[in-house]
């Protein structure tokens, strides 16, 4: 059992100073007092602390991406430490250009180590290429039979992308979608954007000549470029949803983005925001040839609240919503996950009143506390 008193709680809504008690995972009671617990029980005084959801991370190459410069170009796999260290708590692995040495099934393995070591993860099917590689001989099939599959990745409007049909997409999207519905999942397909001219014109073009909703599709990296971060308002507009890339080089960061959005008088409860960790960055000439290339990690998040708030002065839960809430209300995760509420997963984040880090939970269990990290990967460990 865990108490955390006195702390100022962000659910992500502000809920004032309250006792926070943490008990078989899952957070159990809130009030603005709880006594001490005659039984064993770890307190922790959180005067001045400010307690949020940990974040959820829902585009990082968990077994590595990259590859784009050749085989020593390939990323390594993520470790959980720096999940911890950077307040994720739960995690969506994919895969990116490389869908022939990086498989599902190494996904699914790498999905499955990071829940046994105390996080919570989910993976999406599928890479950049189609048809897509999957665990069962179909995305419905993996999405249907597979529980940490919330989905398929899929690559358009990119110079590395298939090249997909009309045609094709448009099935692949009404199938993706059944599977969800039949599964009880958010069946979504989720596009890394690249940086044709064609932009999200394929997702426009397949709501006009579909039924189909615009929450199935969720297009990524969207503030990549000026002309896809306004398409990405218009799509907002439409009522879908859309995810900033975290600390992009070069771009307009999250923070930014969100600011013009409500600039426009858009809802942000449709803005979500990634990390894209451990995949490859990359920038090429106009004749496709790889000019530089680097590795990104998972620290975007954390610091991108920080600027969202300290720089850009968004109100500290409407940034902590586009990291924790939105997300799980995206992925059909809401409300054990992203939110602090009684019955809600104990994933949780204490922070100084200046948005540095403190401590983690996850899944109940302490994994960081007081900066100290506490929970390492089995293989980070020292032996």
């Amino acid at each position: 059992m865990l108490l955390i008193k006195n702390a100022e709680v962000y659910s992500p809504s502000y809920l004032g100073k309250q006792d926070v008690l943490v008990c078989g995972g899952k957070i159990e009671y809130i009030s603005s007092h709880i006594r001490d617990l005659d039984m064993p029980c770890k307190v922790i005084h959180a005067d001045g602390q400010i307690l949020t959801p940990g974040f959820i991370d829902q585009h990082v190459h968990v077994t590595g991406g990259g590859g784009e410069g050749s085989f020593h170009t390939r990323t390594p796999e993520l470790q959980l430490s720096e999940l911890i260290e950077n307040g994720i708590t739960t995690v969506i692995g994919l895969l990116g250009t490389d869908g022939i040495t990086r498989t599902p099934e190494d996904l699914y393995a790498k999905i499955s180590a990071l829940n046994e070591e105390g996080v919570t993860a989910y993976m999406l099917t599928g890479a950049y290429g189609y048809p897509s590689p999957t665990l069962t001989g179909s995305p419905q099939r993996d999405i249907m039979f597979i529980r940490e599959v919330l989905g398929l990745k899929l690559a358009i409007s990119d110079h590395r992308a298939p090249n997909i049909s009309m045609e094709d997409f448009i099935r692949i999207a009404s199938d993706v979608r059944v599977a969800g519905m039949l599964s009880g999942k958010p069946g979504i397909i989720v596009l890394h954007m690249g940086d044709s001219d064609t932009g999200l014109q394929p997702i426009f073009q397949a709501l006009r000549e579909t039924s189909i909703p615009a929450k199935v599709f969720r297009p990524t990296h969207v503030n990549r470029n000026p002309h896809l971060l306004e398409e990405g308002y218009e799509f907002l507009r439409a009522g879908g949803y859309i995810d900033y890339t975290c600390r992009m080089p070069g771009q307009p960061s999250a923070g930014e983005c969100i600011t013009r959005a409500r600039d426009k008088g858009l809802p942000i409860s449709h803005i979500t925001c990634s990390s894209d960790g451990h995949g490859s960055w990359s920038n090429y000439a106009e004749d496709g040839s790889l000019l530089e290339i680097g590795v990104s990690g998972v620290t975007g998040m954390y610091h991108e609240l920080q600027s969202m708030v300290q720089k850009h002065h968004i109100p500290l839960a409407d940034a902590l919503s586009c990291l924790t809430s939105n997300v799980a209300d995206a992925l059909g995760l809401s409300p054990a996950k992203g939110y602090i509420r009684e019955g809600s997963d104990a994933d949780l984040l204490l922070f100084t009143p200046e948005l540095n880090l403190l401590s983690v939970v996850a899944k109940g269990s302490l994994m960081m506390d007081g900066g100290t990290l506490i929970r390492q990967g089995t293989y980070e460990k020292k032996f």
